[in-house]
């Protein structure tokens, strides 16, 4: 079994994988640059080490990240999410330096990293593929071919593309003739390599994922689907496990569908099958996520499965603790990424002090957090510093738990995405459990939310009156 595990990560992710090492009794060992000095995985890791002045490259440098975990007497590194999580290299450098990499063999990571790569291994499983390119464009002029041929809208993306950049939908020639070199740009910045692809634009889908697990002895199951529909600008914002809008049958079939999926690339450890859900009620395989998924909490909670502990349990050489029928899901739960942005102001980052911070609490409610009061939330990351994830037996109960629960967080000092969510609850297109990727974009109005009085200011003006009203 593994006995010491450096994190290769930062913030709430970080929390949650010293925690569940802790439950394990393994070692955890922090990395941090000097904005994280204060951060709360380095106060929680059984170890912590600063690995640099700048912000973010020393959570870049694979191969420091794995001398430190030599150094440090680590017999494993876990990758998180973001950063080099989906980063062949960082998988191929513990391998070749003793560490047992917590994902997949970075030819796994490399293949499903590369879109192109990854629709022809779903073809040669049976699992369906948006139409599109059958390779990289070569240049505007087979991207407009091709355009024409399969027919607006169509999307341009980035073959090594992730996280919702590198994207750009064309509705005709002339926004794909204007796209292209951008995306081949966008492209070439974030991911370091110019290839693009096109595909179909499947307009208005569901955004459905399917959670699967993978051992070293051949077996592969799922977890049952997540629900991200509720999204902007391919950023996911409300997730919900199981899916309100598939049926039984359905939910059968896309797991069936992940697991083919998995199998046909022999996929270990942890990852997740993301699926489009056209008007026709046809899935479309959409790509593959070799890590760990911010939402894995809602999994977690419907199924009792602990994804962290299995994932190191995987990559100790241990097979899988449940078979698919031993698998059973209860509930709905529905997780709200906290972001520390003003809705209000484009959804502008809203860095600085959390002068005061109250988690909400009580049956069914888990907070995974990176913050604490006093904690300065640096400018130079992901603008996430916390995830409330609420169960219920029904849909309707889960809708008036996340209500409930988002109106007890509190949350000073900077602007955050809750008041938003407070009223996409309110919603009834989304309270009926019938919505699609369109949703945000479509209600805009959500954001002209009134904001409450902060409660102190409330709790204030209540004292005064009674006192006056005594005549104190």
């Amino acid at each position: 079994m593994i006995k010491k595990i450096l994190i290769a990560n930062r913030g709430e992710i970080a929390v949650r994988i010293v925690r569940a090492c802790s439950e394990m009794g393994i070692k955890s060992v922090a990395i941090y640059t000097d904005a994280d000095r204060h951060a709360l995985h380095v106060k929680k890791a059984d170890e912590a080490y600063n690995i640099g002045s700048d912000p973010v490259i020393g959570y870049l440098n694979a191969h420091n990240i794995v001398n430190l975990a030599v150094a440090a007497g680590c017999d494993a590194l876990h990758p998180g999410y973001g950063f080099l999580s989906e980063n062949p290299v960082l998988a191929d450098i513990c391998a070749k330096r003793g560490i047992a990499f917590i994902g997949p063999s970075s030819k796994v990571i490399h293949q499903m990293g590369d879109k192109i790569q990854a629709r022809k291994a779903m073809i040669e499983a049976g699992v369906p593929v948006v139409p599109g390119s059958e390779g990289n464009l070569g240049n505007v002029e087979e991207a407009r071919q091709l355009a024409n041929n399969i027919g607006y809208p169509v999307m341009l993306k980035a073959t090594n593309g992730g996280g919702g950049r590198g994207i750009r939908r064309c509705n005709s020639e002339e926004e794909l003739l204007k796209n292209y070199d951008r995306v081949v740009s966008e492209a070439s910045k974030a991911f370091g390599k110019p290839e693009v692809f096109l595909e179909k634009c499947v307009v208005n889908p569901r955004h459905i994922e399917v959670q699967v697990l993978g051992d070293r002895f051949g077996n592969v199951i799922h977890l049952f689907e997540r629900d991200c529909s509720i999204q902007r600008r391919n950023q996911k914002l409300i997730e919900i496990a199981p899916s309100p809008q598939i049926t039984e049958a359905q939910r059968q079939h896309i797991g069936n569908l992940a697991v083919n999926a998995a199998k046909a690339v022999g996929y270990i450890n942890a990852g997740t099958v993301e699926f489009l859900l056209d008007s026709n009620n046809k899935f479309f395989f959409m790509e593959m996520n070799t890590r760990l998924q911010v939402e894995h909490t809602i999994t977690e909670t419907i199924t009792g499965i602990d994804i962290v502990q299995e994932q190191i349990r995987i990559a100790s050489g241990l097979p899988l603790q449940y078979k698919q029928s031993e698998v059973n899901y209860r509930g709905f739960a529905m997780e709200f990424r906290i972001n520390a942005e003003d809705p209000k102001n484009g959804f502008l980052p809203s860095f600085g002090r959390i002068t005061r911070y109250y988690a909400p609490g009580g049956p069914g409610v888990r907070t995974d957090a990176a913050m604490y009061s006093g904690y300065v939330i640096p400018p130079y990351y992901d603008s996430m510093c916390a995830k409330l994830t609420v169960w219920n037996l029904t849909w309707e109960g889960v809708v008036a738990r996340g209500q409930r629960s988002l109106n007890d967080m509190v949350v000073y000092g900077v602007k955050t995405t809750i008041p938003y969510y407070q009223e996409i609850l309110k919603h009834p297109e989304f309270r009926s459990g019938k919505f699609d990727t369109s949703f945000v974009e479509a209600h805009p109005e959500l954001i002209n939310y009134a904001v409450r009085p902060p409660r102190d200011a409330l709790a204030a003006a209540i004292s005064a009156a009674i006192a006056a009203h005594m005549g104190l």
